[in-house]
């Protein structure tokens, strides 16, 4: 079934697990993760992002996506996840996304505000929600890596300001994660994602999941981390899948898509376990 942000995580926030959010950008990914949503009876949240449009356009997405969360027998929400523009947002909502996320993060504090209060007015009349992100997550490496992460990270009292002033429903926090592979393993600051859950009262949000130790991320989901951004570690499983098929003789593309779509599969169950 079809739903938005707040169907699934409130109710995450509330039996403290997490639910994981899973770009597919093609629709052996998105098989992958709502079957086995559907194996697990498990909500799931599924989407693209801004940044991989150059992969899969956004209308073709919603042509996969939004009928086969509509056909689900478990709650989808199909996210639009580091919407960096306001026109690509307005896009994903007339195509019949639940769930946008407005990435701000970039700009002054006040012009987050008002460009994702903005956001949130419009999505809320239509039941869409919303995803603000306050710091700042940069990536592993390229150029969004950051050099000082822990200066962009969130700042628990600007965060109860921003998601009182903003109305936003799930908020994503820097708090040392990162995009992509990490090239030593990170160190959230748990102190941090606990003061910062208190503070708002809302499901916050964790990008930069895979690549995260279990422990890590267990705990964080204890400290009120509700979503968890999984992307590298699918992406990567589908390519071993694809490579593992070509290993053993498949002979076409017909024959490599079975071995893609268990390797991700198999992903997805453990990541669904592990957030409880």
């Amino acid at each position: 079934m079809l739903v938005n942000l707040n169907e699934i995580l409130h109710a995450a926030q509330k039996g403290k697990y997490g639910v994981a959010f899973f770009n597919a950008v093609n629709v052996e990914m998105a098989r992958a993760v709502i079957e086995t949503a559907e194996e697990m009876n498990s909500p799931v949240i599924v989407g693209t992002a801004e940044v991989l449009l150059t992969v899969t356009e956004l209308d073709n997405v919603a042509d996969y996506l939004i009928p086969m969360a509509k056909r689900a027998s478990v709650p989808v929400c199909i996210h639009y996840d580091h919407g960096l523009t306001f026109d690509r947002c307005m896009q994903a909502i007339e195509l019949g996304f639940t769930s946008v996320m407005y990435d701000c993060s970039t700009m002054p504090y006040e012009d987050n505000v008002a460009n994702v209060s903005r956001m949130v007015a419009i999505c809320h009349k239509k039941g869409i929600t919303v995803e603000g992100e306050l710091g700042h997550v940069g990536d592993n490496e390229g150029a969004g890596r950051l050099e000082r992460p822990e200066d962009y990270y969130t700042d628990p009292d600007q965060a109860a300001d921003y998601v009182t002033r903003t109305g936003v429903d799930a908020l994503a926090v820097a708090v040392g994660n990162a995009h992509g592979d990490y090239r030593f393993p990170p160190k959230l600051d748990h102190d941090r994602i606990r003061v910062i859950a208190d503070k708002t009262g809302i499901p916050l949000v964790l990008h930069g999941g895979s690549g995260l130790a279990n422990d890590d991320l267990t705990r964080a989901i204890s400290e009120g981390i509700c979503k968890i951004n999984i992307f590298t570690d699918i992406d990567k499983a589908g390519r071993a899948g694809i490579k593992k098929g070509i290993d053993e003789g498949a002979a076409s593309v017909c024959d490599l898509i079975p071995y893609e779509i268990e390797a991700i599969k198999e992903v997805v169950r453990n990541k669904i376990s592990l957030f409880g």
